[in-house]
C-alpha cells in the first residue's frame, strides 16, 4: 500500500504524540503505515507512507536517486544567474550539495494558503524557484538557498519521483 499525503505546515512527521504539534496519527487513521522520509515541521507538501519495508528503504536511500522537485519561496529577487552555484553542485560546509536543478518560476497556479503565512516585509520582495535534487539530507534546500543569499520563507515538495501532490489537498491523503 501507498498513501500520498499533503502534509501541512507545523506537523511532525511522526505517529507518537507531540506535546506541540498535530502529527500523522491525527491525518492518517491507517494503521501500520511508515513515512517513506521525512519533512520538517515547517515543510508542507508530499510525503509517502508505505506498509512495505523494500518500498520505503527504496524512496528513502539517497542512492536510489529519487527525483524531489520543491517549490521554494524565497526572500529577495532571485534571478536565473544567482542560482548558477545550485546547479555546480554547493559546499554547505558538513557536505557538498550535488548539482540540482534550479529556477526561478512563478507563483504555483494551485498552492493553498499557509497557516500562519509566512512573514512578509514590505521593502523586500519574495521569488519562487524549483529545485529538484536527488539528495535529501537535513535542512538541504533551506540550507542551500540560504547559501546563496535567499532565504527560505516557505517550502513545498511537489514529488518525488513521479509522485506528487496533484489532487491531493492539503490534509488530505490518497491511497494508490
Amino acid at each position: 500500500m501507498i498513501i500520498l499525503f499533503n502534509k501541512p505546515f507545523n506537523v511532525v512527521c511522526q505517529f507518537t504524540p507531540h506535546e506541540k504539534h498535530p502529527t500523522l496519527k491525527d491525518f492518517i487513521p491507517i494503521p501500520h503505515v511508515y513515512a517513506a522520509g521525512r519533512l520538517d515541521t515547517d515543510s508542507e507538501g508530499l510525503l509517502i507512507l508505505t506498509d512495505d519495508g523494500m518500498l520505503q528503504h527504496r524512496l528513502s536511500d539517497p542512492k536510489h536517486k529519487e527525483v524531489k522537485t520543491y517549490w521554494v519561496q524565497v526572500e529577495g529577487a532571485a534571478s536565473d544567474i544567482d542560482l548558477a552555484p545550485l546547479r555546480q553542485g554547493i559546499d554547505l560546509g558538513d557536505f557538498v550539495a550535488k548539482s540540482a536543478q534550479a529556477s526561478v518560476i512563478a507563483g504555483p497556479e494551485r498552492l493553498w494558503l499557509r497557516d500562519p503565512p509566512i512573514r512578509e516585509r514590505k521593502a523586500i520582495p519574495t521569488s519562487w524557484l524549483e529545485i529538484k535534487i536527488a539528495e535529501g539530507k537535513n535542512r538541504q534546500v533551506r540550507r542551500m538557498t540560504a547559501k546563496i543569499g535567499f532565504p527560505t520563507l516557505r517550502l513545498v515538495r511537489y514529488s518525488i519521483g513521479n509522485y506528487t501532490i496533484d489532487d491531493i489537498e492539503i490534509g488530505q491523503f490518497k491511497v494508490i
